[in-house]
């Protein structure tokens, strides 16, 4: 970003000197159509008079008159201010010449040659030449200032809406981390009762689990095949409390092809399918299923859908579900498809992500 605004400024600069070069020399090399005379040193000054009038209405007219009353929809008053610029412009060339006696050098000039009336023409051509210096000058300051003033503006609203995306991703994830690590506490509580070294087991595991967690995902990115473990060491945790009733079949890419993903998108799926898809008493299995098509990924989570009195799926998906698909909106839009298939035939819930790293 700050790589994009000396960019900018270097090249408003460029824009500008090429533009007093050009003017510069235009003016420099100006003379009245027909004064086929020898022009007095006077000449020179005025021009270089103009020339400093001319860089004094550019920058009022760039700092002042566009930013107050342009932009801030004062188009009449504006336009009734560089009218009164240019006014003015001609008034103090009309002043330059009479102090620097310019009309009388020229006719007496002139008169030597017996050209009076080309004296007369020259001169007419000569201010109307003047005011369309002005009014270009003026036009090219309006045109070059909004522009630059477009572009910081867009340039400032883009800066604040990463700034808003960064701050929602941070709180999302913020959610994401402890809704994990209680829900999983919970369990390891539950497991503490039946058996107390299958307990240890997974309070050792959390641990590795929890490291990435805490660690590994401060970056906005991870790699693929740590999130791909970080679900194996998930379902292999939840595995240690389930009966045998309950089967989990679980496949990832063989070979993996690395990419950066964002940290922590699959658990939600899959914790789902654990909290709805399990029953105590009868038979129950959850799917998961993660492939690999190049740069294409595709989880699919399937289980069956077991209601209790009080346990509705779309009431208890809980806030981590609605954070994961909000971060999917921030992170991948447009290049994530989520389909979920709810509708209970068949008894089963399906969950169907592609995200195109």
């Amino acid at each position: 970003m700050i790589f994009q605004r000396s960019k900018s400024t270097l090249v408003n600069i460029l824009i500008q000197t090429l533009i007093w070069i050009v003017l510069g020399i235009v003016l420099l090399f100006n003379q009245p159509l027909g004064w086929n005379i020898e022009v007095p040193s006077q000449f020179w000054i005025k021009q270089v008079f103009i020339f400093f009038l001319l860089i004094a209405a550019y920058y009022l007219n760039a700092y002042t008159l566009v930013p107050r009353f342009l932009l801030k929809n004062r188009t009449g008053i504006y336009f009734l201010l560089i009218a009164l610029v240019i006014a003015v412009i001609m008034v103090l060339t009309s002043w330059i010449d009479n102090y620097l006696e310019l009309p009388r050098l020229f006719y007496d000039a002139f008169m030597k040659k017996k050209n009076s009336l080309q004296s007369i023409k020259g001169k007419h051509g000569y201010d109307i030449l003047t005011l369309a210096i002005s009014a270009l000058v003026l036009g090219i300051s309006t045109s070059i200032t909004t522009t630059q003033i477009w572009q910081r503006d867009k340039q400032r609203h883009q800066e604040m809406e990463q700034e808003k995306i960064s701050s929602e991703l941070s709180f999302l994830k913020a959610q994401i981390n402890p809704h994990f690590f209680f829900n999983t506490l919970n369990n390891i509580y539950a497991l503490t009762v039946v058996n107390v070294e299958t307990s240890r087991t997974a309070l050792h595991q959390l641990s590795r689990m929890m490291r990435y967690v805490l660690y590994d995902t401060q970056n906005s990115t991870a790699l693929l095949s740590q999130e791909i473990a970080f679900i194996k060491d998930y379902i292999s945790l939840m595995q240690l409390r389930l009966t045998e009733k309950v089967t989990v079949n679980f496949t990832s890419p063989n070979p993996l092809k690395d990419f950066a993903v964002a940290p922590m998108l699959f658990l939600t799926f899959v914790e789902n399918a654990f909290k709805h898809g399990v029953s105590d008493t009868q038979p129950s299995t959850i799917d998961v299923n993660i492939e690999q098509d190049g740069n294409k990924i595709n989880l699919m989570v399937k289980n069956g859908i077991f209601k209790t009195q009080g346990n509705n799926i779309e009431e208890n998906q809980g806030i981590g579900l609605n954070n994961t698909i909000r971060r999917l909106d921030l992170l991948y839009p447009g290049k994530y498809t989520l389909k979920v298939d709810d509708s209970g035939e068949g008894n089963m819930y399906i969950v169907n992500l592609t995200i195109q790293l």
